[in-house]
């Protein structure tokens, strides 16, 4: 029998082992894009950039802000949306919470590994900080 999980908005659902995947074609694009669209939410709107890491597979986005209006607000009331990958590939997407100290610290790395100019180092600082650290994200296939 399934166990019982947390979504992202609170509500008890049954965990599934769908092992939904990102293909290796869209992994590749995801990691060498800089910056990937993201629309969270079910309603239309624009998309927004955010920094994107991969971490052994694993798609992995973090909040700059916390604002109520904000993307990682919108995925905590709703994890469905849709990213866009080059060329303008659009893959929709479910927002799950990253958990764990190690999966956390591995973001941190590779965020300073992926974004090392010194325009970006306060940017990798500040993500570290544990309120910012609280609002990642792992992006999954829908």
């Amino acid at each position: 029998m399934p166990k019982q999980v947390r979504s992202l908005t609170g509500a008890s659902r049954r965990a599934t082992s769908t092992g939904r995947r990102f293909s290796t074609a869209a992994l590749t694009e995801i990691d060498r894009s800089r910056i990937l669209g993201l629309r969270a939410g079910g309603e239309p709107h624009r998309f927004t950039g955010v920094w994107v890491v991969v971490v052994k597979g694993r798609v992995l986005v973090r909040s700059w802000n916390d604002e109520p209006d904000g993307w990682y607000r919108a995925f905590r009331r709703d994890p469905r949306g849709v990213i866009q990958i080059p060329p303008g590939r659009e893959i929709r997407v479910r927002a799950k919470p990253v958990r764990g100290e190690r999966l956390l610290d591995a973001m941190d790395v590779a965020y300073a590994e992926k974004y090392p100019t010194p325009g970006s180092r306060k940017y990798v600082i500040g993500f570290a900080l544990a309120w910012r650290r609280a609002c990642s994200i792992e992006l999954v296939p829908a």
